[in-house]
């Protein structure tokens, strides 16, 4: 609900880590009007040379304009700034859009000293308008300057549409003997059923890794983290996931890293999922109105891609989402996501469980099912909902939330 106040989400984070500064990396953010007032709306990272990135984006069929600058720039394989905009999503704007993004790159480019194919773009916010790029002149030289390496709080605040609180992950793992940090921000509350990324999310290291290795390990990654979430079912045109590795660590005695398939690479491997796992949990937790995080897991089924079609049919199931809303454990709306799935599937072999209790077996509800229980697992904000297949081995976990009256004032008011 842009411009207006929205009550924090019951399921923030009731601390924030201390984000660690990455070596290679500053930042600063700054008001440009984009859409809103008296409000920080602009991000912008100048990293160091020789920093380079690895992204995913999203697949959909309309992409903003900052997405098809950012694939191009890709193929660079380095980056000596990111410039982020709240507001205005640069989406759907034809060529005053892709104007704007060159124009932007020129800017930040002249303001850092780099290449304009080093500047790395996103946008979001409406959809449909145009951005008017001017804005920026003066903004992006004022924030090179002023750039520092923290506090990450106000970079992830600065990117925030309708999101209710700003999101940041931290971990430090050793790397041939030598800690090297990873810091991660990420934006994003509705319009999110990622496909190959997440709303907006940037990850950074002083990590001494080529992006071949970055854009494997981040390829993987995002999988089981933002690849397996859903609020509404809705794939954003400005999805973006960049990761960037300054190098720095090597001055500290990192060993470089070539290849994802390097053993050295095994524990940073796990720290990096991890945190795209929490950044993408904090996303869901986020969602426009939601009170309740969901765990939907399916096993049993015919193969993995199946079990995650069907997982994500119950997920993105308005009747699901809204009974879990209204606390009710309707095993009878889980039944049908599960046949509208399109996917193998017998009813008579189906177990269906809210948390650990059996709600339905065989086809029947289950007869030890205890009404009072179960009504009470229903509710608590942290649930889990069960379905065994009874057809094979494959499994799939995603992550979603309830569906309340708040979701559809929120998106009813958007533009207001």
């Amino acid at each position: 609900m842009a411009g207006k106040d929205v009550p924090v989400s019951p399921l923030a984070p009731t601390s924030y880590p201390d984000a660690t500064a990455i070596d290679g990396v500053r930042f600063a953010t700054a008001e440009a009007g984009i859409r809103y007032k008296n409000r920080r709306d602009v991000f912008m990272a100048v990293m160091a040379p020789g920093t380079e990135v690895a992204g995913v984006f999203t697949t959909s069929k309309c992409p903003g304009a900052p997405v098809e600058w950012c694939r191009e720039a890709l193929k660079g394989g380095t980056a000596r700034a990111l410039v982020v905009n709240s507001g205005n999503a640069n989406a759907f704007t034809g060529l005053k859009g892709r104007e704007a993004v060159k124009l932007t790159a020129a800017i930040a480019a002249r303001a850092v000293g780099c290449k304009p194919g080093e500047v790395f773009i996103s946008s979001t916010g409406v959809i449909g308008e145009p951005l008017d790029a001017t804005k920026f002149e003066g903004v992006l030289e004022t924030c090179a300057k002023a750039a520092k390496d923290g506090p990450w709080l106000d970079a992830a605040r600065a990117i925030m549409t309708t999101d209710t609180y700003p999101k940041v992950a931290v971990r430090t793992v050793r790397l041939g003997g030598v800690d090297v940090n990873l810091v991660g921000i990420a934006k994003g509350a509705g319009m999110i059923a990622p496909d190959m990324a997440t709303m907006l999310s940037y990850v950074f290291t002083d990590a001494p890794i080529s992006a071949a290795a970055l854009q494997f390990m981040l390829s993987q990654g995002v999988k089981g983290s933002f690849n397996a979430i859903t609020v509404d079912s809705d794939t954003s045109t400005s999805d973006t996931l960049l990761v960037f590795a300054t190098q720095a660590a090597a001055k500290r005695g990192a060993p470089r890293i070539e290849s994802a398939g390097d053993r050295r690479l095994t524990a940073f491997k796990a720290a990096f999922a991890s945190l795209l796992m929490e950044l993408s949990h904090m996303v869901v937790r986020d969602g426009e109105g939601a009170r309740k995080f969901v765990r939907v897991t399916v096993e049993g089924a015919v193969s993995n891609a199946s079990a995650k079609r069907v997982a994500l049919s119950i997920a993105n199931s308005p009747l699901v989402k809204t009974a879990i809303a209204g606390e009710d454990a309707n095993w009878g709306r889980v039944v049908m996501a599960v046949g509208k799935a399109g996917e193998p599937a017998e009813r008579d072999k189906l177990d269906i469980y809210f948390g650990d209790i059996r709600v339905a077996t065989s086809g029947a509800r289950d007869p030890a099912y205890s009404e009072a229980a179960t009504t009470a697992y229903m509710q608590g904000q942290d649930l889990a909902i069960r379905v065994a297949m009874g057809l094979g081995r494959g499994r799939a976990t995603v992550f979603t939330c309830d569906l309340t009256k708040a979701y559809v004032e929120i998106n009813g008011d958007y533009r207001s």
